[in-house]
């Protein structure tokens, strides 16, 4: 009797070692993902896996493309769903669908924005492609703010030397936006992304069962500060 190929069985093995690999990242956490403990849940040799992934770094990257991906298709969306011109609205609709991607999928979110797994460096070069398209939707909606003159940033600190070249790749990716533009957005981003991560710690407490008034009062403050009055 010939014996089913594997392909038989799983007819998308990549995927269905990544969907697993997700599994086991929700229960015991990221560092202790393991190709050996996969290939025991798909019920297949280790070999297989090494086929798509030759090491468990190859699996976490992947998982890291994919996390970025769907955060960046998010950000995207919500952006889209408004007119251009809407910039205010835009940028709100952009903060709470950061926050409703990272409850939706909050390993995901901790892969990508949490605790580094120890022994892992994800190389910036597979990596960078989808992690800029990700913010790119912040980006882009900030940089309109600034050719409308509506932003308030005076005084806002200036990029140092050393770190403009890394800018500079970054529009290789996402799009060809002033400096100051995505100076801001990161500042902006490393502010919804602190409360974020509260939350999803449990740590937000007193302010209610979840974040999402304290998180609604942060996006408002944001505006309130970079946004001129009309």
């Amino acid at each position: 009797m010939v014996r089913p190929t594997l392909k038989k069985q799983i007819p998308n093995l990549q995927e269905a070692i990544k969907e697993t690999a997700w599994s086991q990242i929700a229960e015991f956490g990221a560092a202790a993902l393991s190709l050996r403990a996969i290939a025991r849940e798909l019920k297949i040799t280790a070999p297989a896996i090494y086929n798509y992934f030759p090491d468990r770094d190859a699996l976490v990257t992947a998982l890291i493309i994919d996390a970025y991906a769907s955060f960046g298709d998010y950000q995207l969306a919500a952006r889209d769903s408004l007119p251009r011109e809407q910039m205010r609205a835009r940028l709100d609709a952009i903060g709470i669908a950061y926050r409703q991607w990272a409850i939706e999928f909050p390993q995901r979110y901790q892969l990508i924005f949490g605790t580094p797994i120890p022994g892992y460096a994800a190389p910036k070069m597979e990596v960078m492609p989808t992690a800029a398209r990700s913010l790119s939707a912040l980006v882009s909606v900030v940089d309109d703010l600034r050719i409308a003159s509506l932003l308030g940033v005076e005084n806002f600190p200036a990029v140092q030397p050393e770190f403009k070249q890394h800018f500079e790749a970054w529009k290789t990716y996402a799009g060809d936006y002033a400096l100051s533009s995505l100076s801001l957005s990161m500042l902006i981003w490393s502010r919804v992304h602190g409360l974020v991560s509260l939350e999803l710690a449990g740590n937000i407490p007193p302010h209610g069962v979840d974040g999402a008034a304290l998180y609604r009062y942060e996006l408002d403050l944001i505006q309130k500060q970079f946004i001129k009055p009309l």
